[in-house]
């Protein structure tokens, strides 16, 4: 079996090769024992695709990707059927041929439509040179659906256009961070880092309400409910003026946790980033 879809199963069982046959749906892999479920697809230019759901936990995942070096997250372009590219940032994971999705439900329910996906890499093939993937999507009549309703993740969601059409950074242009969510991290941790993504909607007060984990990394870590935790102090305030509500939104934010002295230079350059944003956004509600 090859490693990434070892990492991705987390057994040793062996897991067959799927054709690219649109009347094929994707196979299936279940460990009751580790409360897994996923559905995976296998294609002959070395690329997996796997969503699955394990212990609650919904994820999505490409492996057999060039290695992305020691670089925390990376830059992948996608474009299903004949769309433009769009740019998406994937978390790198320990295999570092192997890229985890940010937003895994919206992307799996693009995935079981089926039909033509591609994937671009910058400088995946070496010195500067991009790699484009050219994919034959399986079409998934019940595989794909089986791993989301399992993690209670909705078939459709018209939040999906939403989602897409915010900016980087998950918040709409008239907000930004009053008090940005910080999250401590979680109390006796089996790992030194780890993500997730934090999906919310805004109250006219600034505070968040119905927030949701869309993604965490690594499983079983706590980086989830951590963030989640951190969503009851945290304010958004209106960009556009210091005395007026809080405009009523869907945003969407990642929280990364590091234990000290594991950082990289990624995350000493988002953290100036972030104080630099703070300072801003107080000199604007002082203005």
């Amino acid at each position: 079996m090859k490693p990434t879809l070892a990492l991705l199963a987390c057994t040793a069982v062996a897991l067959p090769a799927l054709a690219q046959d649109a009347a094929t749906d994707w196979d299936m892999f279940r460990d009751p024992d580790k409360k897994l479920i996923m559905a995976y697809a296998r294609f002959d230019v070395g690329l997996s695709i796997a969503t699955r759901c394990v212990n609650g936990s919904f994820e999505a995942v490409i492996s057999g990707l060039p290695p992305a070096g020691r670089r925390e997250t990376r830059s992948l372009g996608l474009a299903f059927g004949d769309d433009e590219f769009y740019t998406q940032r994937w978390n790198v994971a320990v295999n570092n041929t192997l890229a985890v999705s940010e937003l895994p439900a919206p992307f799996a329910r693009k995935l079981r439509e089926g039909g033509r996906l591609r994937v671009f890499v910058p400088a995946g093939a070496g010195e500067g040179r991009n790699l484009t993937y050219d994919l034959a999507l399986p079409a998934s009549s019940a595989s794909i659906d089986e791993t989301l309703m399992t993690c209670g993740r909705p078939l459709t969601d018209p939040r999906d256009a939403e989602l897409e059409a915010l900016p980087e950074g998950g918040l709409p242009a008239n907000l930004n961070w009053a008090n940005p969510p910080r999250g401590s991290f979680p109390v006796g941790g089996r790992y030194a880092r780890g993500f997730a993504t934090i999906m919310c909607l805004s109250n006219p007060d600034g505070s968040l309400r119905d927030c949701t984990v869309e993604a965490e990394h690594p499983q079983g870590g706590g980086f989830g409910e951590a963030a989640l935790r951190a969503t009851r102090r945290a304010r958004l305030g209106n960009a556009e003026t210091s005395e007026g509500p809080v405009p009523l939104a869907l945003i969407l934010y990642r929280t990364n946790f590091v234990v000290e002295g594991y950082e990289t230079r990624e995350d000493e350059q988002r953290r100036r980033e972030d104080r630099a944003r703070e300072r801003q956004a107080r000199s604007n509600r002082q203005d």
